[in-house]
């Protein structure tokens, strides 16, 4: 089964809600990037959303940019995505779901059918590609299918309900509901209107569905835990490594704040 299936599954039965952390692949370099993400599964993450560095994204805010920027300098291409995926699979300890979070260009640089192989080889569960509309994305999914790798697609608050229900049913794994319109980025107040897209979603398939975008602190994923099958964590965990660059305990700060986060949903 599916690790993604699995894990949902498994919550689902112990009435608790998943927490999806976001970190760029090899920020702020490969080493300390493996050694953060190698202790994500002890401290309450539950799904592992693992950014694929971009010079020209379209949905991610300055946090997540310099992050890229930070990769790329360290030559982090998907070649080096994918070693740092062999690397966590090799931990007998790291049974995370990982979810490839990428834009196309990266992937058809790569080669489309050589991508897919690669993730069921290395052992990555999801992929969600930002700018690959359903419609286009036909042997993206059948390729995928092929090798149980789930398609993961984003609903937004300007998504009208025939598009939702396009995507629903182009989605597997589960589907990700971003909270606003705009990029990335923490924000201090979420979308009030984002439960009821949750419920909108919800009409259309039995999936779960994760929140994101904006979400920081342990209130907030709460709060989405109140209406959602999922909180996504992403910029306010790039912005700590972005704040500890200089620092020794960089790792130990990340990791810290993180387990912080995931403490929230657990007591909620």
């Amino acid at each position: 089964m599916n690790r993604i299936d699995k894990k949902f599954q498994e919550l689902k039965a112990a009435r608790r809600k998943a927490f999806i952390l976001y970190l760029t692949a090899g920020d702020p370099d490969f080493k300390r990037s493996v050694n953060i993400i190698s202790h994500m599964e002890n401290k309450g993450v539950d799904i592992l959303e693992l950014g694929v560095p971009f010079s020209d994204p379209l949905a991610d805010g300055p946090t997540i940019q310099k992050a890229s920027s930070r990769s790329l300098k360290q030559n982090a291409l998907m070649k080096s995505v994918f070693n740092m995926v062999e690397i966590l699979r090799k931990r007998k300890n790291f049974k995370l779901p990982i979810v490839l979070f990428t834009y196309y260009n990266p992937v058809m640089n790569f080669g489309l059918k050589k991508f897919i192989l690669r993730c069921s080889q290395l052992g990555v569960d999801g992929i969600l590609i930002l700018d690959l509309p359903p419609e286009e994305a036909g042997e993206y999914k059948n390729l995928a299918a092929k090798k149980d790798i789930k398609t993961v697609f984003l609903v937004s608050p300007t998504s009208p309900a025939g598009r939702i229900k396009k995507i629903a049913e182009a989605s597997t794994g589960f589907i990700y509901c971003v909270s606003r319109t705009g990029v990335t980025g923490a924000r201090k107040k979420l979308n009030t209107e984002t439960p009821k897209l949750v419920k909108q979603i919800k009409r259309y398939s039995t999936l779960p569905v994760a929140v994101g975008f904006g979400i920081s602190t342990p209130r907030q994923i709460r709060e989405v835990a109140a209406y959602a099958d999922a909180a996504v964590v992403g910029s306010a965990a790039v912005k700590k490594i972005e704040e500890n660059l200089r620092k020794r305990n960089l790792e130990e700060k990340v990791v810290r704040f993180v387990s912080k986060l995931a403490a929230g949903l657990k007591n909620k």
